[in-house]
């Protein structure tokens, strides 16, 4: 049934109410989530996505939360509906955390409830969100040295956790004891639990309310209508081949850079991404599983087409993605995939900088992508027990056609993420924060709009004994400009002890002391355009605000200032003239 036909069966305001009221679901889905549960990189940095999904395994309608998250649903339900298809019944929940079947890494727990209404199964919910803690060779649970998937913690191939609303008793003490914080973790399911049950209760009163086949007709409506208007955003794009090319900077256990790529085909409405000749998968968990890859191109596919729609199946029905098994984008089992993150970040790059080309007000240039995730962990001196820190850095963005590049934003296939606020940092772990700003020192990629700037974040370590890990991408390989703008700047993280400061990218264990100091510092993003069109107040602009220096300002963008400050006319001008 396509839109028209939907709407002449059901008045297009009764659908539109409908689809009004399943969104609203899935929202307080989201805001169950962030009220109760236990892990701070749940209720605070929001680390979660939740959805509704038809029978067919079509997303329906989301949350606003980790795009990483919500392009797996179909995949993991899939998984599910594969293994117990045949025997689900109201009160079941189910649990799966594994890359294999569809996921990220261990660490994100998805917790699927069939929907029923009458004794018939209607529709699905989906709650993921991003554990602390999942057990494995390291607290926090993905050690950048990790060389096998047994290492990464306990994995859940898909297990019925609920048989009528009660939790299925073996499961949890399998989960109780096998992690390193129980409670919490404990909280977290508990936490999902109540969001699918609440996506239960109000599905059902909007079927009780307005009937099932309206339910279904708002289905089709949600689906085609984007599907509708994606096939037309495509359409209008030229027809072509795109192609990138970049290098991840290494997998954790070497330093050898990786190449990957991506060729993008325009052909009419459809859109195909192939990523045939990107490197094979490594030793090392840099790699992600195909649901994972999926949620990349996904992200940056919609936000190309309709960034501010509501996301659903339908928008993706003109995509094709074509990658062979065994890539770094499609590991097999048994590698591991802890850092899947920062693999699918690299891939959802490679499309942003191939349709970069063709989308030049929409796509910036090169950002720092990488999430920059440093773990610390230890035991709290206050409370006696272990605490594990986890967030995602904010970083520059690139300079688009019209505009400087964004400061301080969180990376792409983060979505609706946020780091912590200081006092919180300071009041859930034994942490102090010495400095939070931009980083201006590493600079930003130059041109006629130049890149925007990374963050410089350090703490303090407050516990007697602690201990650091981190993966960080992009510390070689800088963020790329556009159209002649310079590249960005590198990310990395500094450890100040004993004297001493050691700058590293990746690193799978160091010791910590009361008093060290750890800096996470991101790069600063690529610029567009030529530095010397760049007008010279705007130069002047940037100076004022110490973001570069008057020598910046007259090597990088020809401008000169005078003793007092201001712009050097004629200077400028001669500077301009004579490159």
């Amino acid at each position: 049934m396509d839109m028209s036909e939907a709407a002449k069966e059901i008045d297009p305001v009764t659908l539109e109410i409908v689809r009004g009221k399943l969104l609203a679901a899935v929202d307080e889905m989201g805001i169950v989530i962030a009220r109760t549960s236990m892990s701070p990189v749940i209720y605070e940095v929001l680390d979660f996505a939740c959805g509704i999904l038809d029978t067919k395994a079509q997303l329906i309608v989301q949350t606003n939360g980790i795009t990483l998250f919500t392009g797996t649903f179909s995949f993991q339900l899939r998984a599910i509906l594969k293994k117990f298809g045949g025997e689900m019944r109201p009160g079941d929940v189910y649990m799966i955390n594994d890359p294999y079947e569809g996921g990220t890494h261990t660490c994100d727990m998805a917790l699927i409830r069939p929907l029923f209404d009458g004794g018939e199964l209607r529709a699905f919910a989906i709650a993921v969100a991003h554990w602390s803690e999942v057990g494995g060779s390291v607290a926090g649970s993905i050690a950048p040295n990790a060389t096998e998937i047994y290492q990464e913690g306990i994995r859940f191939p898909g297990v019925r956790v609920c048989r009528d609303d009660e939790l299925v008793a073996d499961i949890i003490d399998l989960i109780r004891e096998n992690v390193r914080l129980p409670t919490m973790c404990l909280g977290d399911l508990n936490a999902e639990l109540a969001a699918v049950r609440i996506a239960e209760v109000r599905f059902q009163e909007i079927e009780q309310k307005y009937g099932n086949h309206t339910v279904d007709r708002t289905f089709d409506y949600i689906l085609e209508t984007s599907e509708q208007l994606s096939r037309e955003a495509v359409a209008a794009m030229p027809d072509g081949t795109y192609k990138a090319e970049d290098l991840i900077d290494g997998d954790g256990i070497s330093d050898e850079q990786i190449p990957v790529c991506v060729e993008v085909r325009i052909n009419g409405e459809r859109m195909t991404f192939d990523f045939t000749g990107t490197s094979a998968q490594r030793p090392g968990p840099i790699n992600c599983a195909y649901g994972a890859l999926h949620s990349a191109v996904k992200t940056v596919f919609k936000s190309l087409v309709d960034p501010q729609g509501a996301s659903n199946e339908g928008w993706f029905r003109p995509v094709e993605i074509i990658c062979p098994d065994g890539t770094v984008f499609t590991a097999q089992k048994p590698s591991p995939t802890g850092w899947d993150y920062e693999g699918s970040a690299h891939a959802s790059e490679l499309v942003w900088k191939a349709l970069a080309e063709i989308a030049p007000d929409r796509f910036s240039a090169g950002s720092y992508m990488s999430l920059c995730g440093a773990y610390v962990y230890g035991k709290d001196p206050k409370s006696g027990e272990i605490f594990v820190h986890i967030e995602p850095a904010v970083g520059g963005w690139g300079a688009t056609s019209k505009r400087d590049g964004t400061a301080a934003l969180i990376a792409t296939t983060d979505g609706d993420t946020y780091n912590y606020s200081v006092e919180l940092f300071e009041a859930k772990f034994p942490l102090h924060i010495r400095q939070y700003a931009l980083n201006t020192a590493e600079g930003v990629g130059e041109g006629r709009y130049r890149g925007g700037f990374g963050a410089v974040r350090e703490f303090e370590i407050l516990a007697d004994e602690a201990s650091t890990y981190a993966s960080f991408g992009r510390t070689k390989e800088p963020p790329w400009g556009l159209q002649g703008g310079a590249e960005g700047s590198c990310n990395f993280m500094e450890i100040e002890s004993g004297g001493e400061t050691r700058r590293v990218a990746r690193i799978p264990y160091h010791a910590l002391k009361q008093g060290d100091r750890v800096r996470v510092i991101t790069g600063g993003g690529g610029g567009y355009g030529d530095a010397f069109a760049r007008p010279a107040q705007e130069v002047l602009e940037d100076v004022r605000n110490d973001y570069i220096t008057p020598q910046t300002a007259r090597d990088k963008y020809g401008v000169a200032l005078t003793a007092d400050g201001a712009v050097d006319a004629a200077a400028t001008q001669s500077l301009r003239a004579g490159r």
